[in-house]
């Protein structure tokens, strides 16, 4: 255990890298924790910090922010590949999404590095509504987004770490692609519902236009790139393309993925959504 070499997480204050990074350590693994502003800097837009983070390490899971989807990727993760593969790094763990063409072509770049490599393909993020930017609509009990009735297999990051770690510390996770969804199809607006009952809260989801939803995002601080992602996602992701369930959990973990039902029971417990109004 003493000779292990460090496991890379980048992003590791993020929503799933976080999540990797704790369950590493808690199985005494060593690991090297990064984020743009962490103790170790890695930041995607200044190269100069890839070569430090990546020194010694026996593998990677790889975030790319703001995210794959963004036409800056694909020649990032091909600069970061070849870097790591050049540092001796053995295996890559790549976090993407379903059905982006960017993320698609990294994904590809990855495959083709010469690196032992998995791919953890993620739905929609459950935790989107408490730790995203859905969060501050969920608290204020008003969820307007630019969603139809198209359905989407929200997926709880758990899951996505539990998979990632697997796929870093067990034999039999290299070259598969495990795209990874919840149990169930649910549209925006059923999401909702649920986590109304779990709250207990009157909450009330209603479809807006990508105009407005875009203004909203501006007024309330969030920066361009961030507004464009999230306009993309809701205007060319979510077309129904993706409104299938699949069963990456089980293969990867061999059990089911976590129903949405269970997610909203534990966040609303935390306190997450609790009005401000009435929080001391």
């Amino acid at each position: 255990m003493k000779n292990q070499l460090p496991i890379l997480v980048i992003a590791a204050s993020g929503k799933t890298g976080r999540r990797v990074a704790a369950r590493l350590e808690a199985m005494g693994r060593p690991v090297r924790r990064t984020s743009r502003s962490g103790a170790v800097p890695f930041d995607w837009d200044k190269p100069g910090t890839w070569a430090p983070a990546l020194d010694g390490v026996e593998s990677a899971y790889v975030v790319y922010s703001p995210d794959l989807a963004v036409p800056a990727a694909p020649a990032a993760i091909t600069a970061l590949t070849k870097l790591a593969k050049q540092m001796g790094v053995r295996k890559l763990v790549l976090l993407s999404g379903r059905n982006e063409d960017e993320a698609q072509r990294c994904e590809r770049i990855v495959q083709g590095s010469g690196l032992e490599w998995t791919i953890v393909r993620a739905s929609w993020f459950a935790q989107n509504f408490d730790e995203g930017a859905f969060q501050p609509l969920v608290q204020a009990g008003e969820v307007a987004l630019p969603a139809g009735d198209v359905r989407e297999p929200f997926i709880d990051v758990d899951d996505i770490a539990d998979v990632a770690v697997a796929a870093l510390t067990e034999d039999g996770h290299s070259g598969q692609v495990y795209e990874v969804t919840g149990p169930r199809l649910m549209t925006f607006a059923e999401a909702v519902a649920e986590l109304a009952t779990a709250t207990g809260r009157d909450l009330r989801f209603h479809t807006i236009s990508s105009q407005a939803f875009q203004a909203g995002l501006s007024q309330a601080g969030v920066p361009s790139e961030g507004i464009e992602l999230l306009d993309y996602l809701f205007t060319t992701v979510l077309d129904g393309r993706n409104a299938q369930v699949t069963d990456g959990v089980q293969r990867a973990l061999g059990r089911p993925a976590r129903d949405f039902r269970d997610y909203a029971r534990a966040a609303a417990a935390s306190g997450t959504w609790t009005p401000s109004t009435q929080q001391a």
